[in-house]
C-alpha cells in the first residue's frame, strides 16, 4: 500500500500554530482525534504518527497550520524516525520519486471512503 497521510486543517487559514485561538486549538485536536481513529482503522494501522510541522525550520512547506495523521504498522520504515524525513519531503514539488505517493484518483477514492465514516 502506498504511504498514507491524512491532513486535518482548521477552517481559518493561519500560518503558525500559535496564531490559532484557544477554541480553534481545541476543535483542531478534537477533530484530529476523531479522524485518527477512523484513519487507523481504515488503513489497517496498529499505531499512528500525529505531527505538526510549525514553521519552515520544522519542515513546514505549506503556510497553513495542518496536522498530519499517519497510520503506522510494524516495519513500515526501516528506521522508525524516517517518517519525519518523509514528512519533510512530502509537499516538495521537486520530489524525484513521485511513484511512492498516491495518485489523485487513489486519494479521491480514499476521501470518498473516509467521508462515509463521518456522516
Amino acid at each position: 500500500m502506498p504511504w498514507a497521510d491524512v491532513l486535518v486543517c482548521p477552517l481559518r487559514v493561519v500560518e503558525r500554530f500559535r496564531d490559532l485561538h484557544p477554541e480553534e486549538v481545541a476543535d483542531l485536536f478534537k477533530t484530529t482525534q476523531r479522524v485518527a481513529d477512523v484513519v487507523e482503522t481504515q488503513f489497517q494501522g496498529s499505531s499512528l504518527t500525529i505531527a505538526i510541522q510549525d514553521g519552515p525550520e520544522a519542515g513546514q512547506t505549506v503556510k497553513h497550520v495542518h496536522v498530519h495523521v499517519l497510520p503506522r504498522r510494524a516495519g513500515d520504515f526501516e528506521r522508525n524516525d524516517s517518517i519525519y524525513d518523509e514528512l519533510q519531503k512530502h509537499d516538495r514539488e521537486d520530489e524525484d520519486t513521485p511513484a511512492q505517493w498516491r495518485t489523485e484518483e487513489q486519494m479521491a477514492s480514499e476521501a470518498s471512503t473516509l467521508r462515509k465514516c463521518f456522516n
